[in-house]
């Protein structure tokens, strides 16, 4: 069924296009889809992916941009020279596939565990902290004029958030309450700088080859705020994946990371990197909650809400971690 919605897609808008084939869906549910395929085409096949919202579930998360949105942060990222995926078309109502885009297929891996232990990454794993604080670097430099209406959230706004979020959930954790002290008590204030935030760049959402990042993905929590919230996020112990002693992403130190976003001409702010780190580590334990919340209460009981929800108990660990007067 989709590859003809498919088909007769890519025939309006890919000169040559005569088709598609070899449809699969990636991963989503019932509001939001990936779906990969090829464009058949005279010159060869074309790999891409769709990113959509199936006709009837076109409103977004609160917290999220949106798929048209994304679409458009990603197509600046690409022109600015930002790794990231190259937009190839965004969807209109009259044809049927829901709201979204169709993006050019970035060859590479995303499994944080594999770019972590293959072999076939051992040689560029040591470069890659320093790599992903120059694309930062990049990202946070794209112009906001250019960019789409967008969220703007400062650092207390985003406490008084998650202290809603966490009280929600009637699942009492005195370490989160230490936590959220802690945060009150160092709320850093307003930031000296404004600019695009990814809002979710670490390990896992990053295509990686044998050269390096080959795509930053994901851009649906994109915001304007404070650029040292992705420094702080990419070094939250959950997306180490068992390296914890090296804390970007598990192939690398905060010394490399920032390193590598000075070296592109922006400044560090190592106390905003750790306030953030950990609003992050926070964020993550009440989303954890959240989904064990679901997994008692809703009509999902799946393994896998239970399974990211039992998580809550890591970031604990972790909060105390970074709480101690050695932590991180």
């Amino acid at each position: 069924m989709i590859e003809a919605e498919l088909s007769c897609s890519v025939q309006r808008w890919c000169p040559g296009a005569t088709g598609v084939t070899s449809a699969a869906k990636l991963s989503g549910g019932a509001s939001q889809e990936t779906w990969r395929f090829d464009i058949t085409h005279p010159d060869g096949p074309i790999g891409a992916i769709l990113r959509r919202s199936p006709k009837g579930y076109g409103a977004a998360p609160t917290r999220a941009a949106g798929l048209a949105a994304e679409a458009q942060l990603m197509q600046l990222a690409y022109e600015a020279g930002v790794p990231s995926p190259r937009v190839m078309h965004v969807l209109t109502p009259d044809e049927e596939l829901g709201t979204g885009f169709i993006m050019q297929r970035v060859e590479g891996e995303t499994i944080a565990r594999k770019i972590l232990r293959d072999d076939e990454f051992a040689a560029v794993r040591p470069i890659l902290a320093r790599q992903v604080g120059g694309v930062l670097a990049g990202l946070h430099r794209l112009p906001q004029d250019k960019l789409p209406k967008l969220r703007s959230r400062s650092a207390t706004q985003e406490i008084a958030e998650f202290d809603r979020d966490y009280r929600s959930l009637n699942w009492p954790k005195p370490v989160f309450e230490l936590a959220l002290r802690w945060l009150r008590d160092h709320d850093p204030g307003p930031s000296a700088e404004t600019t695009l935030v990814h809002g979710d760049f670490r390990n896992g959402n990053l295509i990686i080859g044998a050269d390096g990042v080959r795509a930053v993905l994901d851009w649906e929590l994109a915001h304007l705020g404070d650029p040292m919230e992705d420094l702080g996020w990419i070094c939250v112990n959950s997306w180490r994946f068992g390296e914890i002693d090296k804390p970007v992403g598990g192939f690398g130190s905060r010394e490399e990371l920032f390193a590598g976003y000075e070296a592109a001409g922006r400044r560090v702010d190592a106390a905003r990197v750790k306030f953030w780190e950990v609003m992050g580590t926070l964020r993550w334990g009440i989303m954890c909650g959240g989904m064990m919340q679901r997994f008692r209460e809703g009509p999902d009981h799946s393994m896998e809400r239970a399974m990211i929800g039992r998580r809550a108990s890591e970031t604990e660990i972790d909060l105390l971690r970074l709480l101690a007067p050695r932590g991180g």
